[in-house]
């Protein structure tokens, strides 16, 4: 079982639609794939087409009163399963704090489900927090949408320098370019730069596209419903990448 945390600190950078696509790509390769949403916003949950909702909340969830196979949930595709969020996830940095070794909390849940799944998606709200370093220790590869931006430059670096202080070895982070514009001439130049700065940047470009934007009035992944286009192929490059990571 491998876990992919999709994460950045910036919030509106392509991490839900990230996940939401490779997740469904995974599934169709024939991977037993599970997405967790971690984000209290729910959008993974609502392009799945599945109530963002817990019972018992994140309270229980993270007091281990609730196992997450009960907590699991169908989606109309085949292979591909859903922990669906819940608004009390806004509380989760609380909960892992009231209890022992916080930012091993979610390993341990996850642990029960390695037979179950080959990969497991996290969809990781913005920020850094005590969530946000739990998802670290339990995740094997950080992938992390950058939108060719000087702002995008700086909470790449300052995630770096994170995962390099807290000793977070067996941790592997991968950037990857999203929503870029190639008519901009300044997404173009720090694009050049960054590639050079961080030869880690995986090669495959997610434009700025209407197409993925449909997803929200659609309510499914961008391939279930798109048979061809630059963003569908530039999704399909990224799923191959991963896979050479592994």
């Amino acid at each position: 079982m491998k876990i992919i945390a999709t994460y950045n600190i910036k919030g509106g950078v392509g991490k839900t639609a990230t996940t939401v696509n490779l997740a469904f790509l995974a599934a169709a390769s024939g991977y037993r794939t599970l997405v967790w949403d971690l984000d209290p916003q729910g959008a993974s949950s609502y392009y799945f087409r599945i109530k963002p909702k817990i019972k018992g909340g994140s309270k229980e969830l993270i007091a281990g009163k609730q196992d997450l196979d009960h907590l699991i949930k169908g989606t109309d595709f085949d292979n591909l399963h859903l922990l669906p969020a819940d608004f009390s996830f806004r509380n989760l940095d609380l909960q892992l704090d009231a209890g022992k070794k916080p930012t091993q909390r979610l390993e341990k849940l996850l642990k029960p489900l390695a037979n179950e799944y080959d990969f497991i998606f996290l969809d990781c709200p913005p920020s850094i927090s005590l969530l946000s370093e739990a998802v670290f220790s339990a995740a094997h590869i950080l992938l992390s949408p950058v939108i060719p931006t000087t702002l995008s430059l700086r909470t790449l670096e300052q995630l770096k320098v994170f995962i390099k202080d807290s000793q977070l070895k067996k941790l592997k982070l991968l950037p990857f370019f999203s929503m870029v514009d190639k008519r901009k001439k300044m997404h173009l130049n720090l694009m050049a730069t960054m590639q050079e700065q961080y030869p880690e940047i995986l090669s495959p470009v997610i434009p700025y596209s209407s197409e993925i934007e449909k997803m929200g009035i659609q309510r499914m992944p961008l391939p279930a419903y798109c048979s061809k286009g630059q963003a569908l192929e530039a999704y399909q490059q990224l799923w191959q990448a991963l896979l050479l990571q592994l």
